[in-house]
């Protein structure tokens, strides 16, 4: 039968981990079955991606990526692989999204962004202390390449003015909108909607204060534009952007996404 070990085929007998570990002098201390860590009696099947592991030594860049997406199906790896998607703000929602995304596999990232990590960002941002001072889009994308660095990352340190978005964003399948402002909100899917028709947007409204998590939902509003949140709570004096709303809003941008990018969509 065929497997794969450590990222090759190999044609073997039916056996255990623990007779491939001996027959192949292999020395190891993590064994994985398809993503999963098996024991040393895990009875091998055909097509089974087995991985072994020795603690301190890292593995090559091949099964590296392997591991990281073994509990992905190839159909949905590849999809995942091929994804294009644009964030605009890297604050408390992109900043949240753009992890979700690499850390799902999705292949290219654009992000845009002009402003730099001040600390009022750390109560619900995804930046350390050592990154004050630095552009988001380049602190982010140092952050994102520690995680995944299978991920393409293309950086705009820019103010989004009118009449930039085909420009910037016509070779992506999904935009995500993840600003404060309501006016750029307004802007980005108008603009959007109306200049790149094979585009689809997710945006956000509501996700200040400390409110039910139950209350954020993804509404699908047209075949093209969904908004992620509850909708009525906005940051106000008293109901500010705290990390736990945020993060579960960015989320569902960032799950409708993925769905979009597998084929799947809202009712």
């Amino acid at each position: 039968m065929k497997i794969f070990l450590n990222e090759e085929y190999l044609n073997c007998e039916p056996c255990t981990i623990s007779e491939i570990i001996k027959k192949y002098t292999i020395d190891c201390d993590l064994k994985i079955a398809n993503g999963f860590v098996v024991s040393d009696d895990y009875k091998i099947k055909e097509n089974d991606k087995i991985v072994l592991i020795k603690k301190g030594i890292m593995p090559s860049l091949n099964e590296l990526e392997h591991l990281m997406m073994s509990r992905h199906s190839p159909e949905v790896f590849e999809k995942l692989k091929n994804g294009k998607v644009g964030i605009i703000g890297l604050g408390g929602l992109g900043s949240n999204i753009a992890i979700s995304l690499v850390r799902m596999g999705v292949g290219q990232l654009k992000l845009l962004d002009y402003d730099v990590v001040e600390p009022s960002n750390l109560n619900r941002q995804q930046y350390y202390f050592k990154q004050i001072g630095k552009l988001k889009t380049e602190a982010m994308k140092e952050i994102l390449e520690n995680i995944n660095p299978f991920t393409k990352i293309k950086i705009i340190n820019e103010y989004l003015e009118k009449g930039r978005i085909q420009d910037i964003f016509s070779d992506v399948n999904i935009l995500i909108e993840a600003v404060d402002n309501p006016e750029t909100k307004a802007m980005i899917v108008n603009e959007g909607l109306s200049t790149m028709k094979n585009i689809k947007i997710i945006s956000s409204s509501g996700m200040a204060g400390y409110y039910s998590s139950n209350s954020i939902i993804t509404k699908k509003i047209n075949s093209r534009f969904y908004v992620c949140g509850d909708l009525e709570n906005e940051a106000k004096l008293g109901c500010g952007l705290m990390a736990p709303r945020v993060s579960i809003c960015a989320n569902h941008q960032a799950n409708m996404a993925v769905r979009l990018l597998l084929g799947i969509d809202e009712v």
